[in-house]
């Protein structure tokens, strides 16, 4: 029984999203795909998932949403200007570097906060 090939007007979702530089690698748009960081239509999509034009992809990267709605499915890598062309981007812009700086951040590695830092942090949230 031959496999189905699909036609021009779907792609699979890892290799669309590498096709317009979501993901730098193919294998890493599938890992995310494994991982649910990429959602078709609000729903979690594996890697083999068909995207045909209208679709909206939600792709999680680098800690950052990416919402994008598909107008051409590709399966090939392309130019950037090309890959723009593949797709409307409806992502929320990015916070302004004040808002981002104004929030507390704990150095990575420094552990579990004690018991006096979290009730400052409390307080801080107001709860």
């Amino acid at each position: 029984m031959p496999t189905p090939t699909p036609d021009a007007t779907s792609a699979r979702v890892d290799s669309w999203t590498w096709a317009v530089r979501l993901f730098k690698t193919r294998s890493q748009a599938a890992t995310a795909c494994r991982s649910g960081h990429v959602r078709v239509n609000g729903t979690p999509a594996k890697a083999s998932v068909q995207v045909k034009p209208g679709d909206e992809v939600r792709v999680r990267v680098s800690g950052v949403e990416r919402i994008v709605v598909v107008v051409r499915p590709i399966a090939k890598r392309v130019g950037p200007p090309v890959a723009t062309e593949c797709m409307q981007d409806n992502s929320p812009p990015p916070p302004s570097p004040e808002v981002m700086a104004s929030q507390p951040r704990r150095d990575r590695g420094a552990g579990r906060p004690t018991k006096r830092e979290r009730r400052d942090l409390e307080k801080l949230r107001g709860l």
